[in-house]
């Protein structure tokens, strides 16, 4: 926390308040302000350049879900799901590039929990190298977890979120796992004595299925999944971060991740960065693990992996305890896959952050947000049928041949 900027807190935002709908907006472009942070470094190279022809993309019509629904545009979707800013790229340059509110083009945003897909992208990398072995137990990198609930575990069941692990993430629930995490690393306050710190809160979660089960949204796989990189490596994951992922992307900005009592960075959910760095790291999955401006940060073995998912893959999604709300998806390397096949791969976090990548349209599209509730599928997947819309109507432009602006029509 740069104690410079507590003059700017703005009355009644506190570690108690700063989640409160009221408070959002704020919070998540100003975690620096009020919560220890670490810095994830861009490196010293150029920036990728993202050039941009922009476009009216806020008028192309959204395809209807049934038969008599009132339309609905893009800009209307936007408008009404608390957006803080909103992005579009195709082929590499930018169609739309929308700011709401104070937020700017080098405003760091809160990701949530698309800080998950960076950590899963350190994973890969580590995989790549061979510092990392995915089918290896967690117990091979740190044996003092011999004694927890990840006995037995492998890295392979972390990234896909398959372990066996008791924990909630009912983010309505004051006594779930992941609040009672919040409190362990100092983003709530207690609320009854637990562990202080990740790796302690994380030490202590039992186990209540065999591990390699069905599909099970946790944040605590991410967090675990970061301490297994940073033993196998040897390194703090801001570093890792920075050499692996964020100083090979052609950032613009440093970004930063929020640290526990101890340091420990808050991997699950803790990332801070701008909305075009963000679209940088999605271009890495439609460029086979390619970065913007031609560096390597995944290998193509990886991606493959990743769209391909394990064989079972979209069953253990289907059989998931809680409805996805993605029929015929899956989750693989801390990516989401809505839907039958892998034309579309997200990252997505609460309260309304999402990457969207649309490989056959050469798509990568960028929203941040502040919703008043965590989870909310009626903001949730309107903004995926936008995100959808635009990439059809590109699509049917490019099939056409044809140099002219993108049509609404043509989203339907």
């Amino acid at each position: 926390m740069d104690d410079t900027h507590l003059d700017h807190i703005p009355a009644g935002v506190d570690m108690t308040s700063w989640k409160l709908p009221e408070n959002l907006r704020w919070s998540f472009q100003h975690m620096a302000d009020f919560l220890p942070t670490a810095v994830i470094s861009r490196g010293e190279g150029p920036a990728a350049q993202l050039p941009a022809a922009h476009r009216d993309l806020d008028s192309v019509m959204l395809a209807p879900v049934v038969a008599g629904e009132t339309p609905v545009s893009v800009g209307s979707v936007m408008g009404t799901t608390e957006t803080d800013g909103w992005m579009f790229m195709h082929r590499g340059t930018v169609l739309t590039e929308q700011y709401f509110g104070e937020m700017t083009a080098g405003t760091p945003h809160l990701l949530m929990s698309m800080s998950k897909s960076l950590v899963g992208t350190v994973a890969g990398a580590l995989c790549d190298a061979g510092v990392l072995d995915d089918g290896a137990q967690l117990t091979d990198y740190l044996p003092e977890l011999a004694e927890t609930g990840y006995a037995g575990a492998t890295v392979r069941q972390l990234l896909d979120m398959r372990s066996g692990i008791d924990f909630s993430e009912n983010y309505l629930d004051p006594s779930s796992g992941v609040r009672m995490m919040e409190q362990a690393i100092g983003w709530s306050s207690l609320s009854a004595p637990g562990p202080t710190g990740v790796y302690p809160f994380l030490r202590t979660l039992v186990r209540k299925t065999a591990h390699g089960g069905v599909f099970e949204y946790r944040s605590c796989e991410t967090d675990m999944l970061g301490w297994i990189c940073e033993a196998a490596s040897e390194k703090p994951m801001a570093t890792l971060m920075t050499e692996l992922v964020w100083g090979k992307l052609g950032a613009e900005s440093d970004a930063t991740m929020g640290i526990d009592q101890f340091g420990t960075g808050i991997f699950d959910g803790g990332i801070n960065a701008t909305m075009r760095d963000m679209a940088r790291f999605g271009s890495l999955f439609l460029n086979e693990g390619l970065s913007p401006n031609g560096e390597r940060v995944l290998s193509t073995e990886w991606i493959a992996r990743t769209l391909a998912g394990a064989p079972d893959s979209r069953d253990a999604f289907a059989d998931s305890p809680v409805d996805n709300l993605m029929p015929g998806g899956m989750y693989r390397n801390q990516m989401w896959f809505p839907y039958p096949g892998d034309d579309v791969v997200l990252c997505l976090g609460i309260h309304g952050q999402m990457v969207y990548i649309n490989r056959p349209a050469e798509v990568v599209a960028v929203k941040m947000s502040s919703w008043p509730m965590p989870q909310d599928p009626a903001r949730l997947f309107p903004t995926l049928r936008a995100f959808d819309a635009i990439a059809a109507a590109l699509l049917v432009e490019a099939n056409s041949a044809s140099p002219a602006a993108v049509e609404p029509a043509a989203a339907g």
